[in-house]
């Protein structure tokens, strides 16, 4: 039987487009056996998983020590009913959790935590979330540049390798979902034992754990953007969200099943962002387990995963490609040209639009979740004004029209990004985003900017190669999660009206409302000489290219916040200046001399930039 499996694993992965990861999956998956007791078996690690997530500067046996007093709890919650709510079983779990904390005076203080334990349940468990952190500048012990400490640790401390890389993983990533981390966990100590065995382990290490870093640092981000579409938007754009999703996935899937999975799946991100890790493992399995009982309805491609164990069954159908689309379906016309549509509207809105919704992205496998959602916002918003004149028909009959015309302009917008990066280059490129991005957010510290637009930058490092359909999807995935992390950081200390306005009003439109976003006239940037915008002290020389780009860039920052509307010219022939007199200076026998020299008529150039 193991053989059987071993192949039909082996047939599928090479299909999948994730080959590296899916085979850490594999090699992780043939170690463990599907086990009735899966949840029994990892209760410590579950829970632990959520201590970390919450208490991130815990050490690891403060956080054992803790898993241990509510270990009794969470057995509670491990015997669950297929029909059973995992948020009902595990409410108790995070309150007797919470007020462990608050019972503890020091522990509560040192994570700055009274004012939440000040508060009632429902406002206290708001209040320990707005604490989570990502990845808090914690240090990575299990750099893939010293195998050989790896290895030391795998062989010699008593502490398995496995469980103290879910520790580090989860403090440092506190959104990520329980069952990812325990999934990743398996395939590190796979990949661990496996190269600790091999003659250059470095290379070994490379090749495995690399993957894995990887889809953690991205599925982590996703998993946080989900988060905050869940928060911050209503329940209607959350489920609409997962139908989409769903529905490029599993495109051949009928509309009710979709449409029940997408409330399923909202209902699970919910529970999992609440930060219970042992409802949201228990929610995951009940899910894939219902998931694969109707493989034969919803997609060929996830039956392989289906074989596979826990935990593993769930990371692999989340990262298995698409299914082909449905050549059957039904004409889109019915929802333009059908006389009855205003009835529909009317009688079952929300129905009727997440059938819309799934049509359309059944169609259109290759477009990004934001535009599709775009797509529906124009669909609802038309209906929302035709339905209500004499001849309604007329009216919305030019809907395919406005569709063409959102997706042609989402499209538009990216192209001439990709051109644009194209013709300037990666650094110039990313100098263009300093500059549009400063004017948008001024508030911002130029160190803020530097690290949000090399974010946009690489996007379009990654994304404009690619083909035309490609590049756009690429672009506009990478957007939602870039401006989503802008957006959080708008929530938690406001920027300005004008980027609140774009985070707050519409998901869908999220992207054009940023990239429309003009220079903040309403700020009033607080006077810096140019001694203070130029940095030339001597410690440049002693600095890494990156370092030396980052402070060419801080000042490029500096000197649009202090004149907004003067032109592009001028700001990179200081930019240009600087870093040749660095280059310059860093080689010359007394660079301390050269840079206060030469710096002297850097400063002059730059006060006749800033009239000073």
């Amino acid at each position: 039987m193991k053989t059987v499996r071993t192949i039909s694993f082996l047939v599928f992965f090479s299909y999948i487009k994730c080959q590296t990861l899916q085979r850490s999956l594999l090699d992780a998956a043939m170690q463990h056996t599907n086990s009735q007791n899966y949840l029994e078996e990892n209760l410590r690690a579950v829970t632990s998983i959520m201590v970390a997530q919450f208490l991130q500067k815990l050490t690891y046996e403060k956080v054992q020590t803790i898993v241990k007093e509510l270990l009794d709890l969470a057995e509670k919650c491990k015997s669950l009913k297929p029909h059973e709510s995992p948020s009902e079983c595990c409410h108790q779990l995070m309150t007797t959790f919470l007020e462990h904390i608050c019972n503890n005076q020091v522990l509560a203080d040192r994570h700055v935590f009274s004012d939440c334990c000040n508060t009632n349940n429902s406002a206290r468990h708001k209040c320990f979330l707005s604490y989570k952190k990502d990845v808090a500048g914690y240090s990575d012990i299990f750099q893939i540049s010293n195998p050989e400490q790896i290895c030391e640790i795998d062989k010699e401390n008593p502490v398995p390798v496995k469980e103290k890389y879910i520790y580090e993983t989860s403090r440092k990533h506190p959104f990520l979902y329980g069952p990812t981390i325990l999934t990743m966990s398996a395939c590190y100590e796979t990949a661990v034992q496996s190269c600790c065995r091999e003659e250059n382990k470095t290379e070994c290490f490379q090749i495995k754990l690399e993957p894995i870093r990887k889809y953690i640092r991205e599925i982590s981000l996703r998993h946080h953007h989900l988060c905050e579409i869940g928060i911050k938007f209503n329940h209607k754009v959350a489920k609409a969200v997962e139908l989409v999703l769903l529905t490029k996935k599993q495109p051949r899937a009928n509309f009710s099943e979709i449409a029940k999975l997408a409330m399923d799946i909202k209902n699970l991100h919910q529970i999992c962002c609440e930060g219970n890790a042992v409802a949201c493992v228990l929610g995951r399995s009940q899910l894939m387990n219902y998931t694969c009982s109707k493989q034969a309805t919803l997609s060929s491609k996830i039956t392989p995963c289906c074989e596979l164990p826990e935990p593993f069954r769930g990371e692999c159908i989340i990262i298995s490609e698409n299914d082909e689309p449905d050549p059957s379906s039904l004409p889109l016309s019915r929802f333009t040209e059908d006389q009855f549509v205003c009835k529909q509207f009317t009688d079952k809105q929300d129905d009727f639009l997440q059938e819309f919704l799934y049509e359309y992205s059944r169609r259109h496998p290759e477009l990004a979740v934001p535009v599709i959602l775009r797509v529906d916002t124009v669909y609802q918003n038309l209906l929302g004004k035709c339905c209500k004149l004499e001849n309604p028909l007329e009216c919305y009959s030019h809907g395919e029209e406005m569709f063409q015309r959102v997706v042609r302009e989402s499209h538009e917008h990216v192209k001439n990004q990709c051109d644009l990066h194209e013709k300037l280059g990666d650094s110039n490129f990313h100098d263009r985003l300093i500059v549009l991005y400063t004017k948008k957010a001024p508030q911002l510290s130029a160190q803020e900017l530097v690290i949000f637009t090399k974010n946009m930058a690489a996007a379009a490092t990654k994304c404009c190669p690619l083909n035309d359909e490609q590049q756009f999807a690429c672009m506009e995935n990478s957007a939602k999660l870039i401006l989503g992390a802008l957006c959080r950081r708008h929530e938690a200390e406001p920027i300005n009206a004008g980027v609140g306005h774009c985070c707050d009003d519409s998901y869908a439109f999220r992207k054009p409302c940023f990239d429309d976003l003009q220079v903040d006239a309403t700020y009033i940037s607080p006077h810096l000489s140019c001694d203070q915008v130029v940095n030339l002290n001597e410690d440049l020389c002693r600095a890494q290219e990156e370092e030396l780009q980052t402070e060419k860039q801080k000042l490029l920052s500096n000197l649009v916040k202090q004149e907004p509307y003067a032109a592009e010219m001028q700001f990179q022939s200081v930019i240009v200046d600087f870093a040749h007199l660095v280059e310059m200076c860093c080689q010359a026998e007394k660079s301390e001399i050269c840079l206060q020299e030469e710096g002297s008529k850097l400063i002059k150039k730059c006060q006749s930039l800033l009239g000073g």
